[in-house]
């Protein structure tokens, strides 16, 4: 299965890190944009850099859903996955749109609310998935499997 992994630097790209045991058995391409962490995936890894995106950014945000749409028709994944944050929202919309499966991880940091990412989101992930049994049982479609350590 080809994965197209995309994430926001910091503790989303922590988070994607830490499923790290489910991507590497995986063809895969990442999308990201530059900082000091993500950085590291130069090294032996297929990433596609894309432009900052801040939450409440319209602009960046339709700027990297053109992008997203000439890298997921590139790419050709199986299936996105994401771990947010904003760069989530204009690729999964782009994968619905062309027919690819997605998934969803929120953050860690939403214990029963979702980020706004996740509200915008929740209902076309396939997969939708929260990391604190309180946030499951107030977001139906969630699923709860433990946290990403």
């Amino acid at each position: 299965m080809k994965l197209l992994l995309v994430c926001n630097p910091g503790g989303h790209f922590s988070t994607m890190m830490g499923l790290k045991k489910f991507w590497s058995a995986h063809d895969r391409e990442w999308v990201t944009f530059p900082q000091s962490d993500t950085r590291q995936l130069v090294d032996g890894e297929t990433v596609h850099w894309v432009g900052k995106q801040e939450a409440r950014e319209f602009l960046p945000a339709l700027t990297n859903f053109a992008r997203a749409l000439a890298i997921l028709r590139q790419s050709r994944p199986d299936m996105l996955v994401s771990t947010g944050s904003s760069l989530a929202v204009p690729f999964i919309l782009a994968a619905k749109l062309l027919g690819v499966r997605t998934l969803f991880v929120e953050s860690i940091s939403r214990v029963s609310e979702l980020s706004m990412s996740g509200r915008l989101i929740y209902n076309l992930a396939d997969e939708f998935y929260v990391q604190w049994p309180e946030c499951a049982q107030r977001h139906t479609r969630a699923v709860y499997r433990g946290m990403v350590l």
